[in-house]
């Protein structure tokens, strides 16, 4: 940026307006002191303002060529790599698949400490739950704050990594767990958590931040008649459900997107999906189902509801308003506006007062199916016929995956876009039927095949005002990582096939390329230390690639979990890793005998292990492909693994629960797909079905 001399009062006066407002604006000659993230990068989405977008320039798109592996630290035993790093006074923090917190010097890649809270020790049987993920650390007046697995908020002390405390933000026993990046603001931290597939009641909860005690907590649906009596805030919501709701189960859980406004001293929430989905089995009759897929905003001190919108009245698709939410001052109709930006799973882009949650614009950003349009007026979907699959199967776009995930959007005040990590899958829904003739309240999900557009991603420049698209990238891989944007007039994203790459923000022209040898799924950061500009990522392809069916050939353990960073005339070589690779080295014991009945009772049990080890026992290298796994071939080995708990350490939940008989029915199925895959078999006919946790 180039320094100027205020002389003119007219500009004096355009500065001192730009130092009051949350989002600042932009200087005479490109400058944005005063929006996004400088030297540091200090909160999940770089500024206060997650706009995930760095001041820095020292890289532009006319030097980016130049742009090389400054360091790289790599991370043994991680898997899953979601975080979005901080950098504070030139360190960064990031955490790994577990929760494990990492200290590195962030000019040399040395590494600091490292804090592991031996998730695995503490309620394991919540690891049955979902996939192990984790997706950052916040700071605060020197402290680093991460939520565990199993629902622990700790403090450490950000210089040397000691625990200052931990406190408790789920129920021992609950069927919750947390995943998410904390937030901090003023003297409070905040978490929420997932879960809302089973139903779970969703909550955020605030910690002092000295103490660990805690200061509040929301619910964000009501629960029952008891619980909501004097909350105004539930007792509003309740009057939009039906039934004993309480009991059926609700959802609604905040397992990502919370952002703090220090201008209006609120905190907003993105509320998850129902649980279950149908709401016809989750509450019969009628009504919107407040607060599920809603943006509701909170006061920070107490914890009390402010507003709220919802982008999903009466959901039942899991689709989910969990995605960043962005706070911007736009220029609309000629006037300076206070906005939040988001685009849920749902395919719409949604433009929101920030002050007072009134819908200003939303327009599709891909193939939506389950609605025409947002009225304006109402602020409410003009929704299609059948979409909640009263009459008959029906297909929606998008599904569960949703036109756009948790993986972080972007936004420049210099080109006026927001760059959105985009895909498109479509799905069928049906309202199943169990033996005995009764609803299934889970439902049925299954893939659309055969449209060419469908499993593909894209980076998308969409123009926030004029809800249009600007520019968009086709990407070789469907789900791929969350975008920054830079001062450098660049954007920066990895995608699934291992790729990080840099783009002219103004027309999406890819200007730079680096591989980095496995799937990026987490945002880059662009930070400072001693006046040199750097651009860190994670690289770590897991999570929701095995249950979401996205493999690209990644292998669990073949390629290492890294932090790479880059810089101007870096000259670091990458050590070179196995390439990706679509063959299955698939073992099998001829010998062994599996009947019918056996492999498709364990293709029913397999859903719980297809979290992790996929779906088809497709693994996407999340965890072991167990059609190569010898384990699987041993009775008493597998029985040791997945019924005692032997590998629980490196995040193998146990299974106390299943019988001889039915780790017999497991083992048939995995053995069956062995052999499809060594051509002995012939494959079962491709109905494939998902789960929703995304």
């Amino acid at each position: 940026m180039h320094k100027k001399t205020l002389a003119a009062s007219g500009l004096l006066v355009a500065a001192l307006l730009c130092l009051t407002t949350l989002s600042g604006c932009t200087r005479p000659g490109g400058g944005d002191r005063n929006y996004g993230a400088a030297a540091d990068w200090p909160n999940h989405g770089g500024g206060v303002d997650e706009s995930g977008y760095s001041q820095l320039a020292e890289v532009r798109a006319n030097n980016v060529d130049r742009l090389g592996l400054a360091w790289s630290l790599d991370l043994p035993g991680e898997v899953t790599l979601q975080a979005t790093p901080l950098a504070v006074n030139g360190v960064l923090y990031f955490s790994g698949t577990y929760a494990a917190v990492y200290a590195v010097d962030g000019a040399t890649g040395k590494l600091l400490w490292k804090h592991d809270p031996e998730f695995w020790k503490h309620e394991p049987a919540r690891m049955r739950l979902n996939y192990a993920a984790n997706r950052g650390v916040a700071y605060a007046n020197g402290r680093i704050f991460v939520a565990t697995f199993d629902g622990r908020m700790i403090a450490l002390d950000a210089k040397s990594g000691k625990e200052l405390w931990s406190a408790q933000a789920i129920a021992p026993g609950a069927a919750y767990f947390s995943t998410g990046a904390p937030l901090a603001f003023g003297d409070k931290v905040m978490i929420g958590n997932g879960g809302g597939d089973f139903g779970s009641r969703g909550y955020v909860t605030a910690f002092d931040q000295a103490t660990g005690k805690q200061a509040w907590r929301f619910y964000t649906v009501p629960g029952s008649p008891e619980e909501n009596k004097g909350d105004p805030a539930m007792e509003a919501a309740a009057k939009t459900w039906s039934g004993e709701y309480w009991k059926t189960g609700t959802g609604g859980t905040v397992w990502n997107g919370m952002s703090y406004d220090p201008e209006f001293n609120r905190v907003y929430i993105g509320v998850g999906n129902s649980g279950p989905y149908d709401p016809a089995v989750r509450s019969p009759g009628d009504g919107d189902n407040l607060y599920l897929v809603s943006i509701v905003a909170l006061d920070a001190d107490t914890g009390k509801y402010v507003w709220h919108y919802q982008e999903n009245p009466r959901e039942a698709w899991d689709y989910k308003a969990t995605a960043n939410i962005v706070a911007a001052t736009l220029k609309i109709d000629g006037k300076p506006r206070k906005v939040l930006l988001h685009a849920p799973t749902n395919g719409f882009f949604y433009v929101l007062d920030r002050e007072t949650g009134k819908l200003i614009s939303a327009e599709k950003t891909g193939k939506v199916t389950w609605a025409d349009r947002i009225d304006l007026k109402t602020g409410r979907p003009v929704e299609r016929p059948n979409i909640r699959y009263e009459a008959s199967d029906v297909d929606i776009y998008p599904g569960p995956a949703g036109a756009h995930n948790w993986q972080p959007m972007t936004y420049s005040p210099r080109t006026g876009l927001v760059y959105i990590p985009a895909q498109q899958q479509g799905i069928r829904f049906t309202k199943s039927l169990g033996a005995s003739g009764k609803v299934n309240p889970a439902g049925a999900m299954t893939l659309i095949t055969g449209n060419p557009d469908d499993k593909t991603g894209w980076l998308q420049a969409w123009d926030p005002v004029r809800q249009k698209e600007a520019w968009k990238v086709k990407l070789d891989s469907f789900w791929n990582g969350g975008t920054l944007t830079t001062a450098g007039d660049l954007v920066f994203q990895g995608t699934g096939d291992g790729y990080l790459s840099a783009y002219d923000a103004k027309d999406g022209k890819r200007l730079w390329r680096f591989n980095a040898g496995l799937g990026v799924q987490g945002a880059p950061i662009s930070y400072s230390v001693n006046g040199r500009q750097y651009v860190s990522v994670l690289v770590g392809y897991g999570g929701a690639a095995a249950v979401g069916g996205t493999h690209v050939g990644w292998k669990y353990n073949a390629q290492p979990r890294r932090l790479l960073t880059f810089a101007l005339d870096g000259k670091a070589v990458l050590a070179p890793s196995a390439p990706a690779d679509m063959s299955v080295a698939a073992v099998d014991d001829p010998a062994i005998k599996i009947s019918e009945a056996d492999v498709r009772a364990g293709e029913a049990l397999f859903i719980t292990c297809a979290l992790c080890h996929g779906r088809d026992a497709v693994s996407a290298g999340v965890a072991p492909d167990l059609r190569e796994s010898g384990v699987a071939l041993d009775p008493e080995a597998f029985r040791q693994v997945v019924h005692d708990g032997a590998l629980r350490p490196t995040g193998m939940p146990s299974f106390e629960n299943l019988s001889d008989a039915e780790l017999r029915q497991i083992s048939a199925y995995i053995r069956a797909k062995a052999r499809e895959a060594l051509g002995t078999r012939k494959p079962a006919a491709d109905a494939v079905s998902v789960g929703g946790r995304f």
